[in-house]
């Protein structure tokens, strides 16, 4: 593994039972910069983030984060691979009976044996960070949706991640908190001196805070760059995506007979 990438997938495929879902995927994640993994609904890109997290194991190829083959650690390295990681989970995922405070706080006070009161100045750091640390009593049903992620944010972040790993953390979110939420991101990946790997189907926003793409479409990486590169490219899928066009390589419609031979079957 080179010592510039934080995590390396080689040659990967997975699939549930008979259906298949990766299918000989290969990337690179270097280490301290943002990369998007971009692409249709179904097309596998949640179920990388939870590979590289050890949720579920390749049925073929090789996932290594910062040197270790996540397939073959034992559950104990596991778990110590895990504390290095923060996940951003898609709805942001609160604990709903406990305060803000002790959302972010859950953490430290599970994986440390930090004493209380460093616990609550790390707690409100990390809050700040975020905009939230005047909203660390309210509750998680008290929050708006942009709120609550970020809040979700700053708890991925409690424990100084050295990967940090975003599932669509711009989903539901007004234009105002899509943009608060990207720069966070950004920032917070240089602040920490992270790497974050971001699924989103969010193109515009993506493009001005990644540093590299990967577009996957049927389990498959079909194009990879620098929002550059993406936003120049000829490629006709990623044309699609990018400028949200209804014509293209993916179709609008589910495979299906045509209308009129539905319409007239059903009549008769």
């Amino acid at each position: 593994m080179s010592a510039d990438n934080l995590v390396e997938i080689k040659d990967l495929d997975f699939a549930y039972d008979d259906r298949a879902i990766l299918k000989g995927i290969s990337m690179e994640i270097p280490r301290g910069k943002v990369v998007a993994i971009m692409g249709g609904s179904g097309c596998g890109k949640t179920t990388l983030l939870r590979l590289i997290g050890g949720q579920l194991k390749p049925s073929r190829g090789e996932v290594l984060v910062d040197g270790l083959s996540v397939p073959r650690l034992r559950a104990d390295e596991l778990y110590a691979l895990r504390r290095r990681m923060g996940m951003l989970f898609q709805f942001g995922a609160l604990f709903t009976d406990i305060s803000v405070f002790d959302n972010v706080a859950y953490q430290m006070r599970e994986h440390t044996s930090l004493p209380e009161e460093l616990i609550r100045d790390m707690v409100l750091m990390k809050l700040n960070a975020v905009g939230l640390r005047g909203a660390h009593q309210l509750m998680p049903a008290e929050l708006s949706g942009g709120m609550a992620r970020r809040v979700a944010l700053a708890r991925a972040i409690s424990l100084d991640p050295m990967l940090i790993m975003y599932d669509e953390p711009f989903a539901g979110l007004d234009p105002i908190s899509l943009g608060v939420i990207g720069q966070l991101i950004r920032k917070l990946n240089d602040a920490l001196g992270a790497t974050t790997i971001m699924v989103t189907h969010d193109i515009q926003e993506s493009l001005l805070i990644v540093d590299y793409i990967y577009f996957m479409s049927d389990g498959k990486v079909v194009a990879l760059g620098t929002p550059d590169e993406i936003r120049a490219s000829r490629d006709p899928f990623v044309h699609q995506f990018v400028f949200a066009q209804a014509d293209g390589p993916v179709p609008f419609h589910y495979p299906a007979e045509p209308l009129a031979r539905d319409l007239l079957g059903k009549g008769a």
